[in-house]
């Protein structure tokens, strides 16, 4: 089993976090998002994985190559990079990494996370993973026959289709027959919103009688910007307390202060006269004086003095004095 992971835009909405790191490599929960896919993916397959292949842009840099071949590593599988340069759509990115197009394999995006437990449905050809949304017309969904087959992807539709949101996961039981497919709409300029987009590949293989079944997720959780990112570490740090996971380092030190959970405290952390929790990520070396801290995403580093915050989000290395009155404010920063 391969997975492919189409991860080449930064994150604009994501900014000015993703000024200095991409989007994927965000922690939630003191993990990169994109770790924590992965790991969540090779857990749901429950199979060997042979292959992680990530395509990203040229300009992330050495080090989040390292960083992410690491990651397939921990699985004991390949960690392949492949690059595309140019916001050409789904269906280019995927075949960015046509060498590693073979086989079983699964295709997901690095800007969303799942909570999911059942099988493959091993007579499918393809599987399509999918969360019920109270919105559908937001979303692209899936058409179903009776037989519980897709039989359409509908595009954010006007009139009620379904409320089966797709969430950007796909199994594919031969990834060379989606390549094939894609090949054919990169070769006959088969555009749509300026992008060549992985439906069209996969409109095809349904059209030649390839057989399409759903996959439900428990959980959806979105980072696509910061009050959603924010929620999401909320969330998965509910599920690890549910799962017992020890959240706080044994080297955390606690002057006249405490951890309300759920809550992730990153090593070297030092908490003075503070309230931190519930639903807070500290990253690595933060320092917290004199602060009440809740609901917020806090990355390595960071010395926050004299605030109240709910709902926060900030990066590393940051400095934030709750009784500011000089401040220094680069591009992007929001103060609310």
């Amino acid at each position: 089993m391969k997975i492919i992971v189409p991860m080449a835009g930064r994150g604009s909405r994501l900014r000015p976090h993703t000024l200095t790191i991409p989007k994927p490599l965000i922690p939630i929960a003191g993990k990169p998002i994109v770790h924590r896919l992965v790991e969540d993916i090779a857990a749901v397959l429950n199979q060997e994985i042979e292959e992680v292949a990530f395509i990203i842009h040229e300009s992330f840099g050495k080090k989040v190559e390292e960083e992410l071949i690491e990651i397939a590593e921990k699985l004991g599988a390949k960690g392949t990079i492949y690059y595309q340069n140019e916001a050409l759509g789904t269906g280019h990115a995927i075949m960015c990494a046509k060498d590693s197009l073979s086989g079983p394999a699964v295709i997901a995006y690095a800007d969303t996370l799942i909570r999911a437990d059942f099988d493959l449905d091993k007579d499918a050809d393809s599987v399509i993973w999918v969360k019920q949304v109270d919105q559908p017309e937001a979303f692209g969904v899936i058409n179903l026959n009776e037989a519980n087959e897709i039989v359409e992807l509908v595009e954010k539709p006007k009139e009620f289709v379904s409320d089966l949101a797709v969430i950007g996961i796909y199994y594919f039981k031969d990834i060379a027959i989606l390549k094939q497919e894609l090949q054919l709409v990169l070769d006959n300029n088969i555009i749509h919103g300026g992008e060549y987009q992985i439906n069209d590949g996969i409109k095809q293989m349904m059209a030649k009688g390839m057989k399409f079944v759903p996959g439900k997720v428990d959980e959806w959780m979105d980072c696509g910007n910061k009050n959603v990112t924010v929620e999401t570490n909320s969330r998965m740090l509910g599920f690890l307390e549910k799962e017992d996971k020890n959240l706080v380092a044994v080297n955390v030190r606690l002057d006249n202060s405490i951890i309300i959970p759920p809550c992730y405290i990153g090593e070297d952390v030092y908490l003075i006269n503070s309230t931190v929790g519930p639903n807070v990520s500290l990253g690595k070396g933060s320092h917290v004086t004199g602060s009440v801290i809740k609901n917020s995403l806090i990355q390595t580093h960071a010395h926050i003095s004299n605030a109240n915050l709910d709902n926060a989000m900030i990066g590393n290395h940051a400095s934030f004095n709750g009784e500011f009155t000089s401040i220094s404010i680069g591009d992007y920063s929001v103060l609310e």
